[in-house]
């Protein structure tokens, strides 16, 4: 619920199981008590940018045990001397405040825990699926299905290759055929020139 102008928190539901709540960007300026009531637990809360001034109106976050991190930038509260300090020693349950704990080492990303559990839940979702026998038994089905239609293609493949070769080799039979035929054709020529230069031998030796 951020930066919706929300002035007060009297009319939040009840959500017992919420953990993470945003009412940064608002105009609460107090009121608070009225989250213990409604969302008791409660781990994260986001106040920032909102009109909290004193340490009094903070002090009704002291009910909600399990909140360890709570926002309070850009509120006029942070202008106070020892700020930090007294956050923490007010609110002794909590271990970040504005994303940082008393040492000032970082929160970690909250999101980054969000996914973490996601991830852990999807684990148990596997660990819950039926037994893997049935599915097994499905899938070997489903494989010799697979391979028996890939055996009839394999031979309907075979019979129009074979085919295919049978007819090219009649062709090439043809070919041989007739370049046997253009071979003799050239030989016989070659003997009626060589037929006809013999006489013309004869009648030039004559001569001479």
């Amino acid at each position: 619920m951020a930066n919706v102008e929300l002035t007060s928190l009297a009319k939040l539901p009840t959500l017992s199981k919420l953990r993470k709540l945003e009412l940064s960007d608002n105009i609460i300026s107090g009121g608070l008590e009225v989250l213990a009531e409604r969302c008791p637990n409660l781990t994260y809360l986001n106040l920032s940018g909102n009109k909290i001034k004193d340490l009094g109106t903070v002090e009704a976050l002291q009910n909600l045990k399990n909140l360890k991190s709570l926002d309070l930038f850009s509120c006029e509260i942070t202008n106070l001397e020892d700020y930090r300090d007294s956050i923490f020693e007010l609110l002794q349950q909590i271990t970040y405040l504005d994303g940082f704990d008393q040492e000032d080492n970082e929160a970690p990303d909250s999101e980054d825990d969000d996914d973490e559990g996601d991830e852990d839940d999807d684990d148990e979702d596997e660990g819950e699926a039926g037994p893997p026998g049935e599915y097994e038994e499905e899938d070997d089905e489903d494989e010799g299905g697979s391979d028996l239609g890939e055996g009839e293609e394999e031979e309907e493949v075979g019979l129009s290759y074979l085919m295919k070769e049978e007819i090219q080799d009649e062709d090439d039979d043809d070919d041989y055929v007739e370049e046997g035929g253009d071979e003799e054709e050239e030989a016989e020529g070659v003997r009626g020139e060589k037929r006809k230069r013999e006489p013309e031998d004869e009648g030039e030796e004559e001569e001479d």
